[in-house]
């Protein structure tokens, strides 16, 4: 039980590695095209939750689906969005505390990242993925 929890854990990061790169790059994107560091973070946020999705459902916790996958979609999303607050908070006293700084944007996002992850992990082990 402990190797496949540590091996979840260790898939579960490299898929918020990925949503990551995915977050960062909307983000960046969003930017780009006047959205600003909030509006921008709150669609980058549901890309790289929509990304996280996918390889969670397929590699982290693959054994046995069960369900409606729109059904899953909708709690990974609500579970997420439980870590989301957390990560969001994070991210908005890193931008309001470090205005100015270099990369200020990826260095925001890595901080919510990892503050929301613990708590995103024990959401979908617990209650997304449950019945897998």
């Amino acid at each position: 039980m402990f190797n496949s929890v540590r091996q979840q854990l260790i898939r579960f990061v490299i898929a918020g590695v990925v949503g990551f790169v995915v977050d960062a790059g909307i983000l960046y994107l969003g930017l780009a095209v006047g959205l600003g560091y909030f509006a921008g973070r709150a669609v980058s946020f549901l890309c790289a939750v929509w990304a996280t999705w996918q390889i969670n459902r397929r590699y982290t916790f693959s054994s046995n689906p069960s369900g409606s996958a729109w059904v899953e979609w909708w709690r990974y999303l609500v579970a997420m969005s439980v870590g989301g607050v957390v990560n969001y908070c994070a991210y908005s006293a890193t931008v309001l505390t470090l205005k100015g700084l270099p990369f200020l944007p990826i260095v925001a996002v890595a901080v919510g990242s990892l503050a929301g992850m613990v708590v995103n992990f024990a959401t979908a082990k617990m209650w997304v993925f449950k019945q897998r």
